[in-house]
This record gives structure tokens, sequence and C-alpha cells, in this order.
């Protein structure tokens, strides 16, 4: 039988962790070890029983060593095969079989499914017949292919909230790049490196996991300063910026202006901006094309002329103004 490391990376979300874990408990095919990136100061206790074992690895710093905490994981790893689930996903019980027939005589890296849980759907415990029941797609996001597996085109639809690899083919390749630290951007960095590397990056049907509701918001408004400093480093390796659709809204909210110079922060978010970004109750996710939406609202145009208006403004976004 393969071998399967299951990998997560947590800091705080002891509830959700722990629904993390019973997940991987009830797995068909069992893995070998769950090894957990704390990027906190103290372990977790009180976790469920499992079959197999779980390690926690400490990894900490001033900011959330995102990168870092991923590339500690995988190395520890022991499996023929990694699987990467964030600690706000639920592994349905075919995760692990699903990704294994999925990746079954090809290479590269693989993204399963993710469907999004409304507020209250765990307040019961697991229940993967209710999940499928009620969860929903992410509207901006790729669905998986109707069946088997399908090539990626576009690296930047790399998201590390659920995938796995080969050990072989992470161990040849470039790794999550640590000049990335707090939020943003390392994902897209990675899956850049991968497709420069001629990579395959696939979607898969199957390998399903169940996002967990909690608050947060879209545009990333509490990680001003990260995104900011996060697309500068992106920008010093690969010669433009990234995650261009949160700066366009950061500059449609007046917090940021994109001058010769570079990038120049105007302001803090304030109360007005966390209450326009932050998910509500009634939304399974947030959603930064929302809060686009709702500050540029032109009526105007077409859906299509306002699509390409607001593409073409977020493409400006990826280099400095001009003079």
């Amino acid at each position: 039988m393969t071998r399967v490391s299951a990998l997560t990376i947590a800091s705080g979300r002891e509830a959700h962790l722990k629904n993390v874990i019973r997940g991987f408990q009830a797995q068909t095919h069992p893995p070998v070890e769950l090894i957990i990136g704390v990027m906190q100061d103290a372990d977790y206790t009180d976790l469920p029983q499992t079959d197999f074992p779980i390690r926690q690895i400490r990894v900490t710093a001033p900011e959330l060593p995102l990168a870092a905490a991923r590339n500690t994981v995988a190395d520890a790893a022991s499996g023929d095969v990694l699987i990467f689930v964030d600690v706000d996903c639920i592994p349905e019980p075919g995760l692990i079989a699903g990704y294994l027939q999925a990746m079954e005589g090809q290479w590269g890296l693989f993204m399963g499914e993710v469907l999004y849980l409304p507020k209250g759907a765990t307040d019961d415990g697991l229940d993967f017949d209710r999940f499928a029941g009620v969860a929903v797609k992410h509207s901006d996001r790729q669905g998986p292919p109707a069946r088997g597996i399908e090539a990626c085109g576009d690296y930047r639809c790399f998201w590390s909230l659920n995938f796995a690899m080969h050990r072989s083919d992470w161990q040849a390749s470039p790794r999550f790049d640590e000049a990335f630290t707090g939020y943003g951007g390392e994902d897209t960095d990675f899956g850049r490196a991968l497709s420069v590397a001629g990579t395959p990056i696939w979607w898969i049907k199957g390998g399903r996991v169940y996002h967990q509701y909690h608050l947060h918001c879209m545009p990333p408004v509490h990680h001003l300063h990260s995104v900011l400093r996060n697309t500068e480093v992106f920008a010093a390796k690969w010669g433009h910026r990234t995650m261009e659709h949160w700066l366009y809204a950061f500059e449609l909210m007046g917090l940021i202006l994109n001058t010769p110079r570079g990038i120049v922060v105007l302001r803090e978010p304030g109360p007005a901006e966390f209450d326009l970004c932050e998910q509500q109750g009634h939304m399974p996710y947030a959603n930064s094309r929302r809060v686009i939406d709702k500050l540029k609202a032109d009526h105007a145009l077409t859906t299509a002329e306002r699509t390409a208006a607001v593409e073409r403004a977020q493409k400006a976004m990826l280099l400095p103004a001009a003079e």
C-alpha cells in the first residue's frame, strides 16, 4: 500500500485542526503520519486519537512563516506521497484514495477539490453526506474536471489549500520561497517556479476537502502590509508584481497609490474597510470580486465591459505607474 504523509500547518484554530485530524482518521486509505507545522509558541494538546502518529514541529517567526512551515513539514515527511491540507479544510474520507488514483503514473503537482461550508455546518460533528449537500464552490475559482485529471495551464491558479505531490517530485522542486513572510504571494511564486521548471500542475476530480467557515476579510485588508511587501518580493524575482486584484481593491479603497516609484500607503484600513471586506454570516466564503464590484459599480457598462475594465485596471497594478 502506498505510504502517504498528511501535512498541515496551523496557528490557533484548534477546533479546525481537530476536525482536520478527524477527517484523516476517517480515510479509506489511511495516512502513515500527520505532521503539523506549528506556527505558535506551544504545541497543540488534547488532540483526537488516531491510528497513525501525529508529529508537531514548531516553526515560529515574528510574522506567519507560511512558506517555511510548508517546507519544514514536507521535508520531514516519510511517505511516498505528500498531501497538504490547510488547517481550515476537512478531508473527506476518500481524499487520499482519490489523490492516489489520479496520481498513478503521473508526476507534478495535483490540486484536489475544495467546497465551502456555511456557518454552523460542523457544529454537530462531521457528517460528510450533509457537507456534500450544503457546501458550495467558489465562484471565482476553476472547478475540477468532470472526471480524471486535467492540466492547469495557468500557474496563478495554484493554491496551497489542498494539493499533493510525490515525495520525489517535492524533493526535486524549487520549494516555497521563504523570502515570503506573513500573508500572500508564496503560493503564486511556487506555482510560477514549478511552471518555469517544466513541472506540470494538474486539477483532479476527487481529493475533496470541505473548507470550514471562519470570519475572514477578502481582500485581506488585515494583512495590508505583508501583501505589499510580498508583492514586491515577487516583482524583484519575476519582473512584475502579483496579487494585483487585491492591490486594485486596496487602491479603490484609497489605502494605497501606485506611483512611478512604487506603491505608497496613503492610510491604514479602518472600520469602514473591515466592514466592507469581512465575510458575513450568510457567506460561506469572502470574495474580492464582490468588494471590487461594489466599489467600481458602473451601471452604464455591460457586464463584459465592466469585467474588461477591471481586468485592465488590475493589470496596471503589476508594475509601477508610468511617469
